[in-house]
């Protein structure tokens, strides 16, 4: 197990017992404090322990070494642990969003002053959460860990939303009761928006969508300075997992022999993955220099 394997192992186990324990503060919370909005959010923290453990299970299953049938490796689970996320995301606001309208529509005391305490405690660490987990997903490159961050972040809208909701009604008091419920309808439709924003960059790595520009800068720029590469004629990008698989097209001089091209090939590759410890394959097609591709172009015109 590498070291990026490690930190999302422990990055995740860190989510699923934080979820679990906020789930049960929550919950207790808001039937003790009178808080519909609360125990929404406790209900939303308890699917953030399933999707948790979905990100562990991934993860795991990511981490296998390719084998005949995967030769480069099982790292598209990810995308796909992260389009589970997504709908155990989804399917959570809607169900905020439901029993917030019934609760609308259903007189009910105000909650409990008392609740606001334990809820600032939450929303802060939550958003601790937030940025811990979103700071590993970026070292380690997963996109299930990314969309385990996102969790964090729209628990703590969650809980802002009941923080507002609570005190509009504590402050305004008779006929403001449904205060929390409206905040938790609002909360509702901003995880649906954060749903879409996890789903999208998922979509265009399973589709292997052209994403990574930073890095294929990154990749050009050492491929140019490599000894006997003239140029960079293509670079792909595709993601598998936490690690990225490259097919990349140099120019050598056209006068060398097939030895020494293989030679300059295998030499760029170690220097590649040196460099760039992210890169699990890389395939180089070598091009002989571009004055003599255009000669026999026009050649095969004549």
């Amino acid at each position: 197990m590498n070291q990026k394997q490690k930190l999302s192992y422990r990055t995740t186990l860190f989510s699923i017992f934080g979820n679990l324990l906020l789930a049960i503060i929550k919950v207790g919370t808001g039937i003790i404090g009178n808080s519909y909005a609360l125990i929404a959010d406790g209900i939303e923290s308890v699917s953030d322990v399933f999707s948790s453990i979905l990100v562990l299970i991934g993860l795991k299953y990511s981490g296998k070494p390719a084998d005949k049938n995967h030769p480069y490796g099982h790292g598209k689970i990810e995308p796909l642990i992260t389009f589970i996320i997504v709908g155990i995301l989804v399917s959570s606001a809607v169900f905020i969003a439901y029993q917030s309208y019934q609760n609308i529509h259903t007189p009910h005391k105000n909650p409990k002053a008392w609740t606001l305490i334990p809820l600032g405690i939450i929303i802060l660490w939550k958003e601790i959460s937030y940025r811990i987990v979103i700071k590993n997903s970026k070292i380690t490159g997963s996109s299930s860990l990314k969309a385990d961050a996102w969790h964090h972040r729209s628990d703590a809208i969650t809980s802002v939303a009941a923080f507002i909701g609570i005190s509009i009604s504590l402050l305004l008091g008779k006929g403001f009761e449904a205060a929390d419920d409206w905040a938790a309808l609002l909360a509702s439709l901003v995880i649906l928006y954060n749903a879409y924003q996890i789903f999208r960059p998922a979509l265009g790595e399973i589709l292997d969508e052209d994403m990574y520009e930073d890095l294929s800068l990154r990749i050009k720029d050492i491929s140019k300075n490599a000894e006997g590469v003239l140029a960079i004629e293509k670079c792909f990008i595709r993601k598998t997992g936490m690690f990225y698989c490259v097919d990349i097209h140099i120019i050598v001089n056209g006068d060398i022999s097939v030895k020494e091209g293989h030679d300059i090939a295998h030499l760029l590759k170690d220097t590649l993955q040196n460099k760039i410890s992210s890169l699990s394959s890389i395939l180089i097609h070598v091009e002989p220099d571009y004055k003599d591709i255009q000669f026999k172009k026009i050649d095969l015109q004549k």
